[in-house]
């Protein structure tokens, strides 16, 4: 897989997707600085495992779940090489059992496609439908990984930025999970 040369605070080049557009805007409005990688469609694991090391930091793992109702929603933000077992999750949010959200609610909610979700399209829920919940590893790192709504893009920016510039902007509030 052909990844660019880490750029530092540089949009990729082109017509960007509003979505993504979006994004480095929001990033730049608040003064968040960013590394950032271009690559082809880092849409699994095995992809972002490349990407990360380039950047130097595993990719993320962002989970879109919601309860079995389909009434509450859930962007769950995880090391890449840790399980996932739904019902440790739910106990501890005190949620029905969880399940994948559909695509379309990724999309409604988050204006990101399946192997895009990202804490960024937080900025897109406005009506705050969406629960961040982040395992403790993740909060804990000085440095944080993620796309900017859509996987030809790779971030890596400070975690204190996200909690303390980008999350009280979008009104969204971490719930902090161990997994």
């Amino acid at each position: 897989m052909e990844i660019s040369p880490i750029c530092h605070n540089t949009r990729p080049d082109g017509e960007l997707l509003p979505q993504e557009a979006a994004a480095f805007g929001l990033l730049e409005e608040l003064g968040i600085g960013y590394d950032r990688v271009s690559s082809e469609p880092a849409d699994t694991m095995e992809k972002c495992a490349a990407v990360g090391a380039a950047l130097g930091l595993p990719v993320c793992k962002n989970l879109f779940l919601c309860n079995r109702q389909k009434t509450k929603f859930y962007l769950l933000a995880m090391a890449p090489d840790k399980p996932f077992h739904t019902k440790d999750l739910s106990k501890q949010i005190n949620s029905a059992r969880l399940s994948f959200a559909p695509e379309e609610q990724l999309w409604e909610l988050l204006h990101c496609t399946p192997g895009s979700a990202t804490i960024l399209g937080l900025m897109n829920d406005t009506e705050h439908q969406v629960q961040l919940l982040m395992d403790r590893e993740i909060y804990e790192q000085a440095c944080f990984t993620c796309h900017p709504c859509i996987c030809t893009s790779t971030l890596k920016l400070k975690t204190a930025d996200l909690l303390e510039k980008f999350l009280p902007r979008t009104g969204h509030s971490v719930t902090v999970v161990e997994l």
